[in-house]
This record gives C-alpha cells, structure tokens and sequence, in this order.
C-alpha cells in the first residue's frame, strides 16, 4: 500500500499545475495596503489605479466571509464595490479593478485563470446596466451580466460568458451562489475554452476551446467590475465577490479547494514542491486522462514595476439572440455568434448600437494613459 501511494504522489505531482500568480489575498491583512501601491511604489499582488478619489476601503474589502466556503485554499475574499462616486479620471461609467502585479508568463501558451464570484441579495449590480467583469482589455474573453448595451427591453437578469463580444454561455444570476469560473487561454493556439461550476463542486469544461485573438501583454486583466451608463436609470450602490483568484499553467486545478501557495515562475509543473496552505484538504488536479493532487511551491511571485497602461477606446456591442429555456438549464454554445438560453422566460434580442464614446484620463498625480476597450459605452 506504501508504495501504490507513494506511486500515486508521484504521478500527483508530475501532473499538479504550477501557480503562477497567487491573488487570493493570503498575505494581505486589509485592502488599505492597497493605498499604497503606485506606479514609482508597485507594491503588493496587485496594481491599484482604476477606482474613485476615496481611500481602498471605500472600494474594496477584505474579509473570510467574502469567499467561497468551499475554498479552503484561500483565507479570505474580497468585496468590490461600486459607489456614488466610483469614477475613476473623470470617466462617467463606474469601475473598481484590480490588476495582477507579476513577471510571470501569465499572457504565453496554455493558461488557467481561476476566479469564484458571487452577488448577494443586498447592492446587486442592477440588471438595467451593462457590466464588464474579470476581463481584459481587448475583451476576447470577459464575464458580463445586465442588460446589454444596444438589447431591447429594459433589464436582463443574465450572467454570461463573452468571447469577442458574443455570448457563449449563461444563467440566471441568483443571490448568493458561488460560480466558479477558470478561462482555459491559449495565447499559442488562439483559443479559450471555459470551466465552470458552482459551490463546492469541481470545475468542469462547459464550453471547448473557441478560436480566438488571444492578446494580452501579462498586465490587463481587470479582475473587478465596469458598469456602464445609461440614460434614464440612475446609479445604485452595487458589490460583488470574488475568491479563489490565480492563474496556473501546466494540468488545470479542478477542485474549488484552490492549491498551495505561489510558485516562482522558473519552477515547472513537474517540480516536486512543498505546499503552504491554509487547510489540509488536498486539492484535486485533473488532465484529459488523469486526476492529480497538486502541489504548488512556496516561492513567492516576482513583482516588477508594470509600465502605465494607455487610453480606452471603444468597442461595438455584442450581436446575441437568446430564446426561451423549457427548464432553467444553463447552455454551452461554441458557435461564433452564440444563441444563449436563459433560464429564465424572457425573451431578450440584443442588437449593436452604433455610437459609441472613448473616455480620455489621467490616472495618478502621473499622467498615465489607459489603452483598455473595456471602457465602451453606447448612448
């Protein structure tokens, strides 16, 4: 029996993903450390610009009941949250982002971004606004929920998986429901696939890999939220959570347990490491032919400055028609131009809008340019 195990920890380990950014907030006792992070101080797992004039409390926080309780690999979540003045540089569309801060090669090859998210019944981003989530700036892949920019009708109470501007995926966006999200990126083959389950169940692939123009230069991709205007229905307060936040190559984490600490981005999947974690509960790790138990090593992430991230210019709206669901089943379609089922009854036929807007900044006492699409908007 000893040696059928120590067998099985071998293969475990051979097959366990590497971590290669670590954003789960272990190390960080409160989102105030985030008041000091700049450009000429690029301090911390995350760059912090792209929020309104208050102090990070105002915008984000830090707490163990923000997670996802099914995972023990991270001791605690974070809050973001969208207020009356949540404007960053004199933009008029709402946004609180955080974006990771590494010299790892988060934007080459196979990756896995990991992320768990939920809202609650209390300050829900309001179904009458469209919002752009955990998304980068080219918008090849993005989570978005709301009404749509350019839909008819006047909210949408769906959750959705993006590529490119099309749906390919979508539910119901109910209270308090874990989603737990892993976009599978792959910036040689261009393609994205996406994983997904909900509260203590393992990933599973919902939807295969999608061609795409997958693009990205390691340092714009905005976990948090934008939402945009819209005349005629006002802002409200609005939070949503996040857990469970990292990016891993090698064999994709499919437990929600997420793995062990950071690794330095020189060591391989392969490596044998020592895993630090806040639970015993081993996560579990899954290729196309075998389960694994990863083991992520203790090195911590390389953080170098990030150059200043250049001005938003603006994207047209998705194309989507959606039909009616004879059960509230979610649909995974792999189409270029997705037909989303909802489970809920309504009936929703997004068209594009043909206006749009480029919003211009500065975003410290530093001028520093924006190039992100994710600030479009329709009026």
């Amino acid at each position: 029996m000893m040696r059928t195990f120590a067998l099985l920890n071998s293969v475990s380990l051979a097959l366990a993903g590497t971590v290669l950014f670590d954003g789960r907030f272990n190390d960080m006792t409160s989102s105030a450390e985030l008041d000091a992070w700049s450009f000429s101080n690029p301090v911390g797992p995350y760059q912090y610009y792209i929020h309104g004039p208050d102090t990070a409390a105002s915008y984000v926080n830090l707490d163990p009941t923000f997670k996802n309780p099914a995972d023990t690999g991270s001791s605690k979540g974070v809050k973001i949250s969208l207020t009356d003045n949540a404007f960053w540089n004199g933009q008029n569309m709402r946004r609180t982002e955080l974006i990771p801060q590494t010299s790892a090669a988060i934007n080459a090859g196979k990756v896995f971004y990991h992320f768990s998210m939920s809202r609650a019944a209390t300050n829900a981003p309001s179904e009458s606004h469209e919002h752009q989530i955990a998304f980068f700036e080219s918008h090849f892949t993005e989570m978005k929920s709301g009404w749509q920019s350019g839909a008819p009708g006047t909210t949408d109470p769906l959750l959705r998986w993006v590529v490119s501007g099309s749906t390919e995926w979508n539910v119901t966006w109910e209270a308090d429901v874990w989603h737990n999200v892993a976009y599978e990126i792959d910036f040689s083959a261009g393609s994205v696939a996406f994983y997904h389950s909900t509260g203590a169940d393992d990933l599973a692939l919902t939807v295969p890999a999608v061609p795409v123009s997958a693009s990205s230069d390691g340092k714009d991709w905005h976990l948090g939220m934008l939402e945009l205007p819209r005349d005629g229905f006002p802002f409200v307060n609005e939070d949503i959570f996040f857990s469970g936040v990292y990016i891993e190559s090698g064999d994709i984490t499919l437990s929600i347990a997420s793995p062990g600490r950071a690794s330095s981005p020189a060591v391989s999947s392969s490596t044998a490491a020592v895993p630090v974690a806040t639970s015993t509960a081993a996560p579990v790790a899954a290729s196309s032919s075998v389960a694994a138990v990863p083991v992520s090593s203790s090195a911590p992430v390389v953080v170098e400055p990030s150059s200043p991230i250049p001005t938003p210019v603006s994207t047209p709206a998705p194309v989507e028609t959606s039909i009616e669901a004879s059960s509230p089943s979610t649909i995974a379609i792999s189409s270029p131009v997705a037909t989303p089922v909802a489970s809920s009854p309504a009936v929703l036929v997004p068209e594009p809008s043909t206006t749009f807007s480029t919003a211009i900044a500065s975003a410290t006492s530093t001028p520093v340019e924006d190039d992100d699409e994710d600030c479009e908007y329709y009026e």
